[in-house]
């Protein structure tokens, strides 16, 4: 397993990501779109998601694909930027077609970022502006770290971010992973700057530190979040052509890369969810192998994609939480 060239989830062919954000707002948008419409599925194991279009993606609903997924700030506000990306889709001729009419389907998801230290008195909701300069913006390169939703995510201890990171396995397929780190739990080993996905780090990508060489005391963790202020929210991609029952199998395995990044995970203060998706590019060569192969290597993406959005994130006015680059050596 090596990273591709971008270690990047658009190192799979196809795959546009854009990301828009408020500096001032201390959030964003970031979205994940295609040449074509995209298989998706969706697992949910966070006790307090919030989330738009997810129940299409069930593997016995009727829509078999979708023409872009969101991943937003701004709380339950943040669902609105589903509705700026399907204008920028409309306007481009994209969406479900039925009769005469078309209409773009747009799942997302968002994560709380709306007491981080940014000024939300808006006087209109902020969100479908955002959701459309993300889309006008997709492209194959994009920043992670503090870019897009991740402009205002947090951390247990640090600020969190936008991360992806990518990997090309041995049958020739690529799998990626693309993350809002917003987590309740911390994706660094107690007061160290190590991070707990060190196992899976490809050539240094997040610092090549390791693991530490000791442990903290296993004590019971206090949440330093409240009920739904948290939330860790991922896409997994491959260019291997599964349906949408083989994606939420890819989707539920992925969660063990965001339990291997964060301790702890899947609380119930947080909404935590993975996205899967395929551009259905190369048929399975072993129906029985390369889905298992998939399942470590999303997992280890999603593990990796979580270091380097914290590893990433830069500092701004109004923090309220100081970055991994601040923490002494």
């Amino acid at each position: 397993m090596i990273p591709a060239p971008r270690n990047l989830v658009t190192d799979i062919p196809g795959l546009r990501v854009g990301n828009a954000a408020d500096p001032r707002l201390k959030s964003g948008v970031t979205v994940l779109t295609a040449d074509a419409p995209f298989a998706a599925a969706v697992h949910v194991m966070g006790g307090a998601p919030g989330t738009r279009e997810t129940d299409l993606l069930a593997p016995d609903k009727l829509v078999s694909r979708v023409d872009a997924l969101v991943l937003s700030g701004g709380s339950g506000f943040g669902l609105a930027a589903c509705d700026g990306v399907m204008a920028g889709l409309a306007a481009a001729g994209r969406g479900f077609a039925v009769g005469a009419a078309r209409v773009p389907i747009v799942p997302g998801a968002i994560i709380f970022d709306l007491l981080n230290g940014g000024d939300k008195a808006w006087a209109g909701n902020p969100y479908p502006a955002l959701g459309r300069q993300a889309y006008d913006q997709a492209a194959a390169d994009f920043a992670i770290g503090t870019a897009g939703a991740g402009t205002g995510a947090s951390t247990g201890n640090l600020k969190g971010g936008l991360g992806s990171a990518s990997a090309r396995l041995s049958n020739g397929v690529t799998v990626g992973a693309l993350v809002v780190v917003n987590a309740l739990g911390q994706a660094t080993v107690g007061e160290t700057r190590n991070f707990w996905a060190a196992p899976w780090e490809l050539d240094g990508e997040f610092g090549g530190l390791g693991l530490p060489s000791a442990f903290p005391a296993a004590d019971e963790p206090a949440p330093v979040k409240r009920l739904g202020e948290a939330t860790t929210i991922a896409i997994v991609a491959t260019d291997a052509a599964l349906d949408k029952a083989g994606l939420q199998r890819l989707a539920i395995a992925a969660h063990d890369g965001m339990a291997r990044a964060l301790v702890p995970s899947h609380t119930p203060f947080d909404g935590d969810l993975v996205f899967a998706v395929s551009t259905g590019a190369k048929p399975l060569a072993d129906p029985v192998a390369d889905p298992f192969l998939l399942g470590h290597a999303a997992a280890s993406c999603l593990a990796r994609a979580i270091a380097r959005g914290v590893h990433a994130a830069t500092p701004a006015p109004g923090d309220l939480q100081p970055c991994w680059s601040s923490l002494r050596a």
